[in-house]
């Protein structure tokens, strides 16, 4: 069994990842990003799994914890922190010229925004990355967050975790809903079931039509277990997620 090893990007005890890392060269590198409605109550124990999967077919896999609602974190605390756990990537022994960024749920949410970055406006959290992800495969992902919000999905997980609803922080959603900072520098790879029960179907097919209209890089491919086969590794729908992985992390 391949071991993790834990790096800290931050004082508090949730800025923290666990490096996995093949045998050999790695084939590339890829941020395992955590869903659970962006809440304290779900953690990186998600995303271990994934991690030593694709540690085991050879990848670098940083599988990436950070401040949730509820637990320190929320806006902008959450979003400061997946860039500054993803910019310490360029400290670690890993190839950070193409970053493939896999999100579930929220984690989707946070891997396409991250995907973004570049395009933020100086002095806004997450601005002037040290690394760029150049790549995401969104499993299910709430991309939509200001649908999100309105929809009240999660338990009004949206509004716990931004403050407030879009309607009173335009701004903070502006900044914080993929919606909103399209087209991405980076190519998006959507994988969602029309059986998810936890996030729509819709959210990605209006994510992937939106990018399109911008002039960005997204394609949507239709899974069909649940919101959780996704990231299951036995799961078929987790053989579609590694079998985008070589095509995104070429185009680093």
């Amino acid at each position: 069994m391949i071991e993790a090893i834990v790096y800290q990007y931050g004082p508090d005890p949730a800025q923290f990842g666990e490096l996995s890392l093949p045998g050999r060269p790695a084939l590339g590198t890829v941020v395992v990003i955590h869903g659970g409605f962006w809440q304290a109550a779900y953690d990186l124990s998600l995303g271990r799994p994934l991690a030593a999967d694709l540690a085991a077919r050879g990848y670098a896999a940083w599988n990436l914890e950070y401040r949730r609602a509820g637990g320190g974190g929320g806006w902008p605390a959450t979003f400061e922190d997946v860039a500054s756990g993803i910019d310490l990537l360029a400290a670690l022994p890993v190839e950070t010229s193409g970053v493939v960024a896999v999100g579930h749920s929220a984690g989707g949410h946070l891997g396409v925004w991250a995907a973004g970055r570049a395009g933020l406006p100086d002095g806004a959290s997450g601005a002037r990355p040290r690394v760029a992800v150049t790549g995401v495969v969104s499993q299910g992902g709430v991309l939509a967050l200001a649908d999100c919000a309105r929809d009240r999905l999660g338990g009004d997980a949206a509004v716990g975790l931004m403050g407030g609803g879009p309607d009173e922080l335009p701004e903070a959603y502006r900044l914080a809903d993929p919606m909103a900072r399209l087209p991405a520098s980076a190519s998006v790879v959507c994988l969602h079931s029309r059986h998810d029960q936890r996030v729509p179907y819709s959210y990605s097919e209006r994510y992937v039509a939106a990018a399109a209209a911008a002039g960005g890089r997204a394609s949507l491919v239709e899974t069909f277990g649940d919101h959780f086969s996704l990231i299951d590794p036995a799961s078929r729908d987790w053989a579609t997620a590694l079998g985008a992985l070589p095509g995104l992390l070429a185009q680093g």
